[in-house]
C-alpha cells in the first residue's frame, strides 16, 4: 500500500522522530511506513490520520487506483 506519510510529515516540518513521538511508535516504524515496508493496523492508520490532520483516504493510496476511489 502506497502512502503520503513522508510528504505530509515534511509539510508539517516534522522529522521522523517527531512524528514517531506524536504517534507513540518508534522512528523505525515511521521509516518502514514511509517506505511501504509496513502496513499499519487500523487503529494506527486512524492515529496517523488524526495526527496529520487528513482523512485516511488522503494518506493511504490504493495500489490499483486513485486515493479514495473504488476499483471498477
Amino acid at each position: 500500500m502506497r502512502n503520503r506519510i513522508r510528504e505530509m510529515r515534511t509539510g508539517h516540518g516534522w522529522s521522523q522522530a517527531e512524528l514517531a513521538l506524536r504517534l507513540e511508535v518508534s522512528r523505525q516504524t515511521v521509516n518502514a511506513l514511509e517506505r511501504g515496508r509496513y502496513d499499519p493496523s487500523l487503529p494506527l492508520a486512524f492515529r496517523i490520520a488524526r495526527v496529520l490532520g487528513a482523512p485516511i483516504e488522503a494518506i493511504f493510496l490504493d495500489e490499483e487506483g486513485e486515493a479514495g476511489q473504488p476499483d471498477s
